[in-house]
């Protein structure tokens, strides 16, 4: 039997209640903890949108001119209730990452499946049009014959219509979306 791992990406302060916040955001924390907490014995993976005090004069920063998850800032940390459910599991990496997709997750994933195998990759948190969006597809293209999926009533987009937007595209490309 394989693994089954659950990567919740981004589920930082400055994209829940902080300068990217949203209400829709604010209302899947509940849900992701509980769906971490489903996990908790399996691989878990959290990721952290990081970005330097310079960040509003790089090439990010030039198109989102809105300062977020500056590392060691209070919106960089995860959100507490996620911070607490991530604690409680017996296999949880942190892996930063400076833009949208995280190469450095793609070679977790790698290095798992050069000694174990993988029976089903599922993805959670914020922003589903963009980050959670960029690292399923990075993954659908590693691992093309591992089941994916994703929770739509655990992610939450920039807007209700790009959330929903995001879900088809990742529906398209062959991503089971379950709660949607």
């Amino acid at each position: 039997m394989g693994k089954r791992i659950l990567i919740v990406v981004d589920m930082q302060n400055d994209f829940i209640d902080g300068s990217l916040g949203t209400k829709e955001a604010v209302q899947i924390v509940p849900n992701v903890a509980a769906k971490i907490a489903s996990y908790e014995k399996d691989t878990v993976f959290a990721t952290l949108d990081t970005h330097p005090d310079n960040y509003l004069e790089t090439a990010e920063g030039q198109k989102l001119p809105v300062a977020h998850c500056i590392k060691g800032t209070e919106g960089h940390k995860i959100a507490p209730s996620i911070a607490q459910a991530l604690a409680q599991c017996s296999d949880c990496t942190y892996v930063e990452k400076p833009t949208f997709g995280s190469i450095d997750l793609m070679g977790h994933i790698q290095h798992i499946l050069e000694t174990d195998t993988i029976d089903s990759i599922e993805l959670c948190g914020l922003c589903t049009d963009i980050c959670v969006v960029s690292n399923t597809l990075l993954l659908k293209a590693l691992c093309p014959d591992i089941p994916i999926q994703v929770d739509g009533a655990c992610c939450a987009g920039v807007t209700p219509a790009t959330h929903q937007a995001a879900l088809t595209t990742m529906s398209m490309c062959q991503i089971d979306m379950i709660n949607h």
